[in-house]
């Protein structure tokens, strides 16, 4: 009971206007953790597990189905089958927290002042968004929208947004005409994740992600490959590269030793991050 009532205080709409779209991004963060987790929900349910109004509860929804994350049928929204749901920044922001900002807060060891780096649309890259203050000046080329609006008003940050087709599931610019923008630039290094890891091969489930971060990867000098512990568990269609192929790979404390002895002993430079304190 006590659980309820918290997520009822957060996600209050009864805040000041400029709290009101943060709580948002939280409340539909939330909503689709819950109805991956469960398959399908009625809307009603929803009303009443976050304290909201039928109708945000239709506008959030009807925000999440236009990602292509669910579908919504008299009143019942439920899990789309689709790979897109475990790709997008909806559905992957409130994955493995903790060790993505340890990640990206190793990560932070790579970045030099004066650099111009390539972020990718990652979540885990997102964490680094934070910390870029401390390394300023910087040139940050980045795909994201998300990263976009996060880092727009960081003096001493030359901020590169990439445009091209907009993809409303990852929130980020992909396709032919972001690809042809990167391929006109050269960055000292680029930061990136992808959805798995397979024997020692990356893999990702959107042939378009693969391509214009494969840009990315191929217009930098130094290549950083940020991944949690769960991408080793998991399985994608599409190829992108093989681990050696990274200058650095940064994994969190939850890593097996499997996989990283594995790793070292095929000369992949592994860095381990620190777990947060």
């Amino acid at each position: 009971m006590n659980k309820k009532v918290d997520v009822k205080d957060l996600l209050s709409e009864e805040l000041p206007s400029d709290s009101r779209h943060a709580r948002q991004l939280v409340r539909r963060q939330l909503i689709a953790e819950a109805v991956i987790a469960e398959g399908s929900l009625r809307i009603e349910d929803l009303t009443e597990r976050f304290g909201i109004s039928l109708m945000t509860a239709h506008r959030d929804v009807d925000e999440l189905v236009s990602r292509g994350l669910f579908r919504k049928t008299r009143g019942i929204v439920s899990a789309a089958p689709t790979s897109l749901i475990e790709s997008s920044d909806a559905y992957r922001a409130t994955r493995q927290a903790s060790e993505k900002k340890a990640i990206a807060r190793t990560a932070m060891n790579f970045v030099e002042p004066g650099q111009a780096i390539f972020l990718d649309d990652a979540t885990t890259v997102h964490e680094m968004a934070s910390l870029l203050p401390a390394k300023v000046p910087l040139t940050v080329i980045t795909n994201s929208l998300v990263l976009i609006n996060e880092l727009k008003d960081i003096s001493d940050l030359n901020l590169i947004g990439l445009g091209g087709q907009f993809y409303h599931w990852c929130n980020a610019f992909m396709g032919h005409i972001t690809v042809s923008e990167i391929r006109k630039l050269r960055a000292d290094t680029v930061f990136m994740s992808l959805s798995a890891i397979v024997d020692d091969v990356v893999f990702h489930q959107s042939p378009e992600t693969v391509e214009t971060k494969r840009a990315m990867f191929e217009s930098a000098a130094k290549r950083v490959l940020l991944a949690d512990h769960t991408k080793f568990e998991r399985r994608a269609l599409h190829h992108f590269a093989t681990l050696n192929e990274f200058d650095v790979v940064i994994v969190d404390e939850d890593t097996p030793i499997s996989h990283l002895s594995r790793m070292r002993s095929k000369g992949i430079n592994v860095v381990v991050a620190d777990a947060e304190r």
